[in-house]
C-alpha cells in the first residue's frame, strides 16, 4: 500500500517552496542575459550565414552545427571544467551565462534567417523605388515585418532556456533545482521537494505561454 506522507509532505512543502524561490532571480536572470545576448548573436550570425563572403558562411554554419549538435550539459561542463586547463578560469554564472548564449544564438539565428528569407524580394523593389537605401529598406520594411514572423518560435527558444536552467545546479549555481536538492539533502525528503520545483516550472512556463498567445495575438492585429 502505497503511503502518500512519504510522496508528500504538507509540511515540508510549506517550508521549502519559500527557501527555493531564493533562486528564482538566478533561474530568470541566467534565461534573460542568455536570450537576450543570444538574440544579439544571433542576428549577426544570421547575416554571416546569409552574407556572399565563403568565411562568414562558414563560420556561421560550423558555429550552428557546433551548438545544436552538442548537449547543453556537455557544453556547461566543458566550459566550467574544461577551460580552466586551458587557463581560462570562470565562476558558475559567467559560465552558465555563456552556454546558454552560444546555443541559443544558434537556434534563434536560424529563427532570424528563416524570417528575414520569408520576406518577398518585392519589398526590396519596392522600396528602391520609393527612393529608400539597402539599409533604411532593411531597418524600415524588412525588419519590422520579419519580426512578426521570428517572435513566436523566438519565445519558445526562451522558455527552453528557463527549463534548462536547471542544468546548472551540477556547476553549484544556486537556481531553484539548486535550493531543492540543499534542502531535500538536509530533510531527508527529496520526492516533497522536488514535486515543489515542478510546480514553481509549471507556474512559471504557464504564465509565460498566457503572455506568449497574447503577443502574438497582438503581432496578428498588425
Amino acid at each position: 500500500m502505497i503511503k502518500w506522507e512519504a510522496l508528500f509532505n504538507l509540511e515540508l512543502a510549506i517550508y521549502a517552496i519559500p527557501r527555493i524561490l531564493q533562486g528564482l532571480p538566478y533561474t530568470l536572470g541566467l534565461s534573460l542575459i542568455g536570450f537576450i545576448l543570444g538574440t544579439f548573436f544571433g542576428f549577426f550570425i544570421a547575416l554571416m550565414r546569409q552574407s556572399r563572403l565563403r568565411v562568414l558562411r562558414y563560420i556561421a554554419v560550423t558555429h550552428i552545427s557546433l551548438m545544436r549538435g552538442v548537449p547543453l550539459m556537455v557544453l556547461l561542463f566543458f566550459i566550467y571544467f574544461g577551460l580552466p586547463f586551458m587557463g581560462i578560469q570562470l565562476d558558475a554564472i559567467s559560465a552558465s551565462i555563456i552556454a546558454f548564449t552560444s546555443m541559443s544564438s544558434a537556434y534563434i539565428s536560424e529563427i532570424i534567417r528563416s524570417g528575414l528569407q520569408a520576406i518577398d524580394k518585392g519589398q526590396w523593389d519596392a522600396a528602391y523605388a520609393l527612393g529608400l537605401s539597402k539599409t533604411q529598406t532593411f531597418k524600415y520594411i524588412i525588419i519590422p515585418q520579419a519580426t512578426r514572423i521570428c517572435v513566436p518560435p523566438m519565445t519558445n527558444v526562451l522558455l527552453d532556456i528557463v527549463k534548462s536552467t536547471s542544468l546548472t545546479a551540477a556547476i553549484t549555481v544556486p537556481e531553484i533545482l539548486n535550493q531543492a536538492k540543499s534542502i531535500g539533502g538536509a530533510k531527508s525528503d527529496y520526492m516533497t521537494v522536488y514535486f515543489c520545483v515542478a510546480l514553481i516550472y509549471w507556474i512559471i512556463c504557464t504564465t509565460y505561454a498566457l503572455g506568449q498567445a497574447k503577443l502574438e495575438k497582438k503581432l496578428a492585429i498588425y
